[in-house]
């Protein structure tokens, strides 16, 4: 028992050396999670941010593309002279106006007919020319007007987007300083089992000092009381062979 007793304080020392190398594991290793947290919850948000912003200039540059489509229309003009002339005098007025009210476009479209015939082409084919780039022109505008959205509206979404970002950025904030709390915690709550190790190693250290002393006083006892027995019997032997001579 006495060996278990003298091993009692090195082997609480070395679990303490243990808890605490565990404890500095714990908390470094959380550290760590929350940086790897931050950083990647970062880069999210910035990845997201330029996603957004990659897929509105390419929708930008598609709707782009698109309006050089409608001049393959010019070449596959072919209309009959009557309602190429109906739809010339209709077109003259309604380039002007759009049929919301709004002024979209405005051609000469009598005056390139002038221009036309003074080049010396005919009257019809110069209507139908000048009825087939308003026709292109009006397209063009149209499918422009529809795609591409106006200085409002994109102001508008640049301040949804503005919005979504910093609540999303507030959002990230908000669950970086909650794994900063639940580390101060932890912290918190490491030191005090710390706190509670040290208590427990020093009064186990006082308990085992304390029956080590009563083991060494009890085994003084044991020593006098040996050597009172031995000198108690060499007593009596010695009377009884003084009495046998």
């Amino acid at each position: 028992m006495e060996p278990i007793i003298k091993q009692g304080p090195k082997l609480l020392r070395q679990i303490s050396k243990q808890r605490q190398h565990l404890q500095k594991d714990i908390v470094s290793g959380l550290e760590e999670h929350v940086a790897r947290a931050s950083k990647q919850i970062e880069a999210e948000a910035n990845r997201r941010f330029e996603a957004k912003l990659t897929s509105v200039c390419n929708h930008a540059v598609h709707l782009g593309g698109n309006s050089g489509v409608c001049s393959s229309k010019f070449q596959a003009v072919s209309l009959p002279s009557s309602s190429i002339a109906k739809r010339f005098m209709h077109r003259q007025i309604s380039q002007l106006v759009k049929p919301n009210g709004n002024r979209a476009f405005l051609v000469d479209t009598l005056g390139l007919v002038r221009r036309l015939e003074a080049q010396g082409v005919p009257s019809k084919q110069a209507e139908a020319i000048t009825a087939a780039i308003t026709e292109v022109l009006n397209d063009s505008l149209e499918n422009v007007s529809h795609s591409f959205v106006s200085k409002p509206e994109m102001q508008k979404s640049e301040m949804i987007q503005e919005s979504n970002l910093s609540k999303f950025k507030s959002e990230v904030r908000s669950d970086i300083d909650k794994m900063r709390s639940e580390l101060r915690r932890i912290r918190d709550e490491l030191a005090n089992q710390n706190a509670e190790t040290t208590n427990l190693t020093n009064k186990l250290d006082r308990e085992i000092h304390a029956l080590r002393a009563q083991l060494e006083a009890a085994k003084y006892d044991v020593i006098k009381y040996c050597i009172g027995t031995l000198v108690s019997i060499s007593a009596v032997g010695l009377a009884v062979v003084r009495i046998l001579m």
